[in-house]
């Protein structure tokens, strides 16, 4: 059963913070490409907000058409939203977890309105902003701002990986969008690193990293 985030959190928060920021990220384990952050804050005062965002869910429960279909609805609907993304080269030279909060903060970055307070989905931690937050274990599927920004986050990064699929056809990042699955690691292993390749995430025997 797929689970339904709602707007607890938000609500609870609501009374004494005006502007509530969901976040979330994609491709973070990836081999290839960058790291996505979304970031969406909901209106707190439409009645219609639960209604017309009733379909959201954590962007991995949802088929990419329903994706496609849902992400201009959220960015129509909501009060802000942003996306941040940060490039195999600056993973390579950062890590994954500094490289993920600096996606974060540009997705922060691209909000007109700053938040005051900030809901990530677990590991998103971003201890150098002076913001307060909560880090919610399985918040894509709990919280709606949250699952809001997954999806963002998802459908950003999915366009972009299939644009850069016209520059490296040989790799298929348009099918498996730079994760690493069989296919994906054999080429890997037969062409070598592309220049968006994660030079620092290693493929293993397995054919995982």
């Amino acid at each position: 059963m797929i689970s339904s985030p709602d707007l607890a959190y938000e609500q609870e928060l609501w009374p004494v913070c005006k502007h509530i920021a969901g976040m979330d990220e994609a491709g973070r384990g990836a081999l290839a490409g960058p790291v996505c952050v979304g970031a969406v804050i909901l209106p707190n005062n439409d009645p219609l907000l639960a209604q017309t965002l009733s379909g959201v869910r954590d962007s991995k429960q949802l088929s990419p058409r329903k994706r496609g279909e849902l992400a201009p609805q959220i960015k129509k609907f909501v009060q802000a939203w942003g996306i941040g993304f940060a490039s195999a080269e600056e993973i390579d030279m950062l890590g994954i977890v500094p490289a993920t909060r600096l996606a974060a903060g540009r997705a922060l970055e691209m909000l007109h309105c700053f938040p005051d307070f900030l809901l990530t989905d677990f590991r998103l931690e971003l201890p150098e902003l002076d913001i307060p937050q909560a880090a919610l274990v399985k918040g894509d599927q709990r919280s709606l701002s949250i699952a809001a920004a997954s999806i963002l986050a998802k459908t950003a990064r999915d366009d972009l990986m299939r644009a850069l699929d016209l520059n490296h056809p040989e790799y298929g990042f348009s099918k498996h969008k730079g994760y690493g699955t069989t296919f994906h690691c054999q080429k890997i292993r037969t062409l070598g690193y592309s220049p968006i390749h994660r030079k620092t995430f290693k493929i293993k025997k397995s054919g995982r990293f």
